[in-house]
């Protein structure tokens, strides 16, 4: 597409409704607000953000920080139709779609339809078939049924469409819509779309998504299970190492009595080796030699939790949470039994678990030479992480 695009974002509103600022409702690690800029920001035809603010500034402001694309900050108005108004006065794109900063789900293929369509001829917005029949009937206040409310007709359902943002335009077309308008025609002005409707201009619907739903009232907040579709990954892990005389043996990060000790640069604590590998590996990240190489002075002879807690950081700086964690020591002395509650409360704490999200066995396998009597242990570990 030739033309550049502005992205202007409505998030003025005062959320009466819901009783609390909507757009900072917590997606799982991601406001309302910062999902919905992430939207726009990641469109590759979008030139720039426009976001409508109003008391709500600051919080504005800084749900924006991170946005690599150019962001501008204008104030609303008293109503809804005002403030997209104001957006769209700032912009400086060609084409302009007009956003709901309350529907954070919106995705690229509803956003690039509705600007390539706009591109085309003037106006677009994006809409699903209604599943619902409905009813005419008489006026209510948009919040409960009416008293004695007698239904008027019913109309065809395959002519009804529930309308979506972003409802997309051409900038010099809407502004010279709005100078058209007289003050009878503004008060019909139910969104975006209807200024061009009233002043004799097409409007295009394209394919919208049931996801793409507007956050109004507290029973529009998604449940845990719903706030974001998450990807679900797994990473395996594995570790050996050989026990030697002359030093302690740490698993864990317990302290387990024993004769000998497992031999590595660090405190070669197996155990949370094989955990870090498998929390790298299910977020692609690499391993723990490459994040902390045997060969640098730093890491010689290091506690291997705090080097957990600082794997647990690299994912959260990623974009990821660890759900749960479960791995298996092999060996066959000492007997390690005892000591698995405490190595599950560490491994729990230095990765943010609750305990119960975390596994640990043991167990013997003489058949594999290296962890025979004496001789090594060795762990194996699996981990599940979500993005955020």
């Amino acid at each position: 597409m030739e033309k550049r695009v502005s992205a202007v974002l409505v998030a003025a509103g005062s959320s009466t409704r819901m009783g609390f600022d909507k757009l900072s409702f917590d997606l799982g690690g991601e406001t309302v607000l910062h999902r919905s800029i992430r939207a726009f920001e990641q469109d590759p035809l979008v030139t720039e953000i426009v976001l409508v603010a109003g008391k709500n500034r600051a919080f504005v402001e800084q749900q924006a920080a991170d946005c690599t694309k150019p962001v501008q900050i204008v104030t609303g108005g008293t109503t809804r139709a005002e403030s997209a108004k104001n957006g769209v006065l700032a912009a400086a794109g060609e084409l302009v779609a007009v956003h709901d900063a309350a529907r954070p789900f919106v995705s690229q293929a509803v956003i690039t339809a509705a600007l390539e369509a706009a591109a085309r001829c003037g106006a677009a917005a994006p809409a699903v078939p209604v599943k619902d029949t409905i009813k005419a009937a008489a006026r209510g206040n948009g919040k409960t049924v009416p008293d004695a409310c007698l239904v008027y007709t019913t109309p065809d359902r395959s002519t009804l469409y529930a309308v979506q943002t972003p409802q997309c335009f051409d900038r010099a077309e809407y502004l010279a819509a709005l100078e058209e308008l007289d003050a009878e025609k503004a008060r019909l002005v139910t969104d975006d779309c209807s200024l061009f409707e009233l002043t004799g201009r097409a409007v295009q619907l394209t394919q919208g998504d049931y996801a793409n739903y507007k956050i109004t009232t507290r029973e529009d907040l998604p449940r845990p299970e719903q706030k974001e579709e998450h990807k679900m990954r797994i990473g395996h892990g594995y570790d050996v190492h050989r026990l030697v005389e002359g030093r302690k043996l740490i698993l864990g990060g317990v302290e387990v009595p024993f004769e000998k000790g497992l031999l590595g640069h660090s405190d070669a604590d197996v155990l949370a080796h094989a955990v870090m590998d498998a929390v790298l590996g299910a977020a692609a990240l690499g391993d723990i030699g490459q994040h902390f190489p045997d060969n640098d002075p730093a890491y010689s002879g290091a506690d291997s939790l705090k080097l957990a807690r600082r794997v647990a950081e690299i994912l959260k700086e990623h974009g990821f949470r660890i759900e749960n964690i479960d791995a298996t020591l092999l060996c066959q002395r000492p007997k390690l039994a005892p000591y698995i509650p405490a190595m599950r409360q560490n491994l729990a704490d230095a990765f943010g678990l609750p305990v119960d999200a975390v596994s640990v066995k043991a167990t013997t396998e003489e058949h594999l030479g290296f962890t025979g009597e004496g001789l090594g242990i060795a762990a194996h570990a699996v981990a599940l992480i979500e993005t955020l």
